[in-house]
């Protein structure tokens, strides 16, 4: 795999992480409600699960260059429009910024992950390394955006976060492979139209709803400490894919039930310090999965859409997280930490029920 091109793609999607929290805390500060902010918070949201999908099958048969240049433009706008609106601002001119921003987030990883098989012999472990290097992006990101919010202010911050998008995108859109790349074939109907992508859509979804849980399972059971051991979790995914990118292939299901019977092993931590040791297992699952789905989904999806494939990956996992945090809430409110980490362990195993009942899906391809 081109290393350059690699690193670039992490430049380009370092900001991306940081843009919900950086909008919430900059929403609060202009507006002075925590409300207001959430609403912008979860409009971007919305906006980037509907967005990231159109700007990738757009990808697909248009090619990558025009899509990036074009999104990253937009996109950089719509964030230098946020940074720059004063104290007092009306909450509507926010989710009027979240919404042209969540549109036009420049789809990198979906694009980079379309590249990946025509660059390597071993497109799986390659996966991997993307799957790890998205979680550095995760863990960097947030925590990035919110010092600069506090050493200088959310509009410097998110000043910030719009060079780095803009920059990193246009570096990502100007090499070789990005330039040269096209979709093969129209796809018709779109990536959803073959039921093996249907299936890991389906998939993701409840393992964004194990994501969900575990963030509010954490916060709940340790909340001094949540960011820690936030961080730990996704110091495991990152080993974990490091591993799978020396090792190679493994079978979908059976990591499934890993990731499921990881997660709801949280349930059985009593302390703080073993709720560490066994999210970091936990995490440990998680980036393998995220190759062997993203294996799967370049075998299967039809010809000339499976950017847009990917995209619909990471729009499932944020639905899904979106509604495991719901549900997640309640629970822990109602019946404790415990509970919520057997929510998620629930969630996981819903995802290996639909991966072992829609398997031949998955065998089978549209191209």
């Amino acid at each position: 795999m081109p290393r350059r091109l690699f690193a670039i793609s992490i430049v380009a999607r370092l900001p991306v992480p940081m843009l919900s929290i950086g909008l919430l805390v900059h929403a609060e500060r202009i507006t002075g409600s925590f409300a207001a902010a959430g609403v912008v918070a979860a409009v971007f949201a919305a906006a980037l699960g509907v967005g990231g999908p159109l700007l990738a099958r757009t990808a697909d048969r248009r090619g990558q260059t025009t899509v990036l240049l074009g999104s990253a433009a937009v996109a950089g706008s719509a964030l230098a429009a946020a940074a720059v609106l004063p104290v007092g601002a009306p909450p509507a001119a926010l989710v009027a910024v979240a919404v042209a921003l969540g549109l036009s987030v420049p789809p990198v990883g979906a694009c980079l992950r379309a590249l990946l098989p025509g660059l390597v012999d071993d497109a799986q472990a390659a996966y991997a390394a993307e799957a790890t290097a998205s979680e550095l992006t995760f863990i960097a990101g947030p925590p990035l955006v919110l010092l600069a919010g506090t050493v200088w202010s959310t509009g410097i911050a998110l000043a910030g976060a719009s060079v780095l998008l803009v920059a990193g995108t246009v570096a990502f859109a100007g090499q070789g492979p990005s330039r040269a790349w096209r979709g093969q074939g129209r796809g018709r109907g779109g990536s959803l139209a073959a039921p093996g992508v249907r299936t890991l859509v389906f998939v993701f979804v409840a393992v964004g709803v194990v994501f969900g849980a575990v963030e509010v399972g954490v916060a709940a059971a340790g909340s001094s400490a949540a960011g820690p051991l936030l961080g730990i979790w996704g110091a495991g995914s990152l080993a974990g894919g490091m591993v799978a990118a020396r090792i190679g292939n493994a079978r979908l299901g059976v990591l499934l039930a890993a990731l499921a019977i990881a997660h709801l092993a949280l349930a059985a931590a009593g302390s703080v310090l073993a709720l560490a040791l066994v999210l970091c297992l936990a995490g440990a699952t998680i980036a393998p999965t995220y190759a062997s789905v993203y294996a799967t989904v370049e075998r299967i999806a039809p010809a000339g859409t499976v950017t847009e494939a990917f995209a619909w990956l990471s729009t499932a996992v944020a639905i899904g997280s979106a509604l495991g945090a719901a549900l997640a809430g309640s629970v822990a409110d109602s019946a404790g930490p415990s509970a919520v980490f057997l929510l998620a362990g629930g969630a996981g195993a819903v995802a290996v029920a639909v991966g072992a009942l829609r398997g031949g899906t998955l065998r089978a391809s549209l191209a």
